[in-house]
């Protein structure tokens, strides 16, 4: 009768245990991971561009991916619109104030997880200095080992936000006022 109860209780722990994520360091470094922004110009265009020097991490299990978990620092310093003198600008106290605040920072507070590998990642964006909610609208590409005998998971996502709401005041026009980011993240398993 003991043994009976001891084996029920591990066996219902074990089929109750949590699922553990994996810990994936961003791989900005060998170029398999981006930050590109878009703002519309004037109601004419846009101007695009991106961070070229970031990193962070994230851990993910596939099984439990509302257990997520995300962090990425941006050197602001790195932005890059591929005009020297728009960037300058852009990196001015006009807009992102660079020289003042070198870094931006999404750390994520929840994931919700949808179908066909869809999330919805919660947190706290800082930039130019302020601190607020952003949600990033997320896609699980894939993951599995890569060539080199390491393990790799990949990730797209999408958010926009109000360029005021981070004390970027500069007027630009009515069609100007938010500006989207796309990412593309693969991480390499720690």
């Amino acid at each position: 009768m003991k043994k009976t109860l001891i084996s029920a209780l591990l066996a219902s722990t074990v089929m109750t245990a949590p699922a553990f994520a994996a810990d994936y360091v961003i791989d900005s470094q060998g170029a398999h991971a981006s930050i590109h922004f878009k703002v519309n110009h004037l109601g004419y265009s846009f101007v695009v561009g991106r961070f070229n020097d970031f990193g962070g991490e994230f851990s993910f299990d596939a099984k439990s991916p509302e257990t997520a978990k995300v962090k990425v620092k941006v050197n602001t310093q790195s932005l890059d619109s591929n005009h020297a003198e728009r960037d300058k600008h852009l990196k001015s106290a006009d807009f992102i104030n660079a020289g003042k605040y070198s870094e931006a920072v999404f750390e994520s507070s929840s994931v919700t997880a949808g179908a066909d590998g869809k999330l919805q990642i919660s947190g706290n964006f800082t930039l130019n200095g302020v601190t607020k909610p952003l949600v990033i609208d997320a896609v699980a590409v894939g993951e599995g080992t890569d060539p080199w005998g390491g393990y790799r998971a990949g990730f797209t996502g999408t958010t926009s936000f109000a360029l005021k709401d981070y004390n970027i005041n500069y007027d630009l026009g009515p069609a100007s006022t938010h500006v989207t980011l796309d990412l593309v993240v693969e991480g390499v398993r720690k």
